[in-house]
């Protein structure tokens, strides 16, 4: 019976005192590394995310976005002497040789061609100056704060850096972009003049991880091996990014299930009608949200979130919105949605007020309101 009583104790102090490992961050093999959920921007994890690097071949992420959205995929691009002598990765272009824009951006993503980056950079920009260019105004819109590039492809440069975090921001904003997402996600793909498919460099959507939806290799000595990839669970959209990274592919599996499995995509604010009471007056204001409400948390956080509701003092007639109601965790905002009059329901009334709703929602904006 003593002996018996000892081994329980023992065990029982096994339990105790060893660590749990459900909601302990993992370690990376990366430099710089960052995890964010796409819809909303939020980093769930993030180690050195903010300090510029040599990033490589993601470079292409942007280049790939730009020429998406010049509206020229299906042109036809004449590859240059300068495209064909790209030193590096290569779609192995010849000199005159014609493809659409199209597949040039498939063979970007997927086989990381540099010379098909020079081709894209020349017809989209007019040169591969003036395509950087574009690069840099486009990060500057983004929001890209610590990023400068000077090239299409991301061979090795003392004005090519960006960080884990830029990164991660411009990756979800192209992935908003349905083109680019197809074109991301796609393990092959066979040009239009060419007799053979391209098969995609990324073994994370090709052969290690089932919820992978795409992304970006990289490589150079300088910079290491760089990667930007993106996952999707239980309607949950993930995003890593990773510089420098001598394990990258386990680094960006290991951070996915981390995050799927300690953070719900969890909704806020349902769409529809809602009755306020309005604690000063005593009465009753009824409003209207016209979308819903998401962000992704722990089971512990969907416990201390907190709401406030306000509502507009002047309270104009002609004013689609009557307020706004914001979402803090922890004391800190992390979310605001619109409190409108009505549905706008009715197809006729809702085509006659959309112009007028859009600029007075844009004024408000503005002026702090919304």
């Amino acid at each position: 019976m003593k002996q018996l009583f000892i081994v329980i104790s023992c065990i029982s102090l096994i339990f105790l005192f060893s660590p749990t490992y459900t909601n302990a961050k993992p370690g990376v093999s990366a430099n710089n590394a960052v995890l964010m959920e796409q819809s909303s921007g939020r980093v769930l994890y993030e180690k050195q995310s903010n300090d510029p690097h040599l990033i490589a071949s993601i470079t292409k992420i942007m280049t790939a976005i730009i020429a998406i959205e010049s509206g020229k995929m299906e042109d036809a691009v004449t590859a240059s002497r300068r495209s064909v002598y790209t030193e590096g990765s290569s779609l192995y272009l010849e000199e005159g040789e014609k493809m659409k824009l199209k597949d040039l951006v498939y063979g970007l993503m997927l086989r990381s061609g540099n010379d098909s980056a020079v081709a894209i950079a020349e017809h989209v920009g007019g040169s591969v100056e003036g395509f950087t260019h574009l690069m840099n105004e486009k990060a500057v819109w983004l929001g890209m704060t610590n990023s400068h590039f000077d090239n299409p492809h991301g061979l090795d440069s003392d004005k090519h850096y960006s960080t884990a975090y830029d990164m991660a921001l411009l990756t979800r904003y192209a992935m908003e972009n349905e083109t680019f997402r197809e074109i991301t996600g796609s393990k092959s793909h066979k040009a239009e003049t060419r007799k053979y498919a391209w098969g995609n460099k990324n073994k994370l959507l090709t052969r290690y991880y089932k919820y992978s939806t795409g992304g970006k290799t990289g490589y150079t000595k300088a910079a290491g091996r760089t990667l930007v990839s993106t996952a999707k669970k239980d309607g949950m959209e993930l995003i890593v990014v990773t510089l420098n990274a001598s394990d990258d592919w386990k680094d960006h599996m290991r951070l996915f299930d981390w995050g799927f499995e300690n953070y719900d995509l969890t909704t806020l604010q349902e769409k529809g009608k809602q009755t306020f009471n309005i604690t000063e007056s005593d009465e009753q204001k009824e409003g209207f949200f016209r979308n819903e409400v998401t962000f992704p948390l722990t089971s512990d956080e969907e416990e201390s979130i907190n709401t406030a509701t306000y509502f507009e003092k002047l309270n104009a007639e002609w004013s689609p919105v009557i307020g706004k109601k914001v979402f803090r965790l922890n004391g800190e905002p992390i979310a605001e949605t619109s409190i409108y009059r009505s549905d706008d329901s009715d197809p006729e009334e809702k085509e006659e007020k959309g112009l007028l709703d859009e600029l007075i929602e844009t004024f408000h904006r503005i002026i702090g309101v919304i």
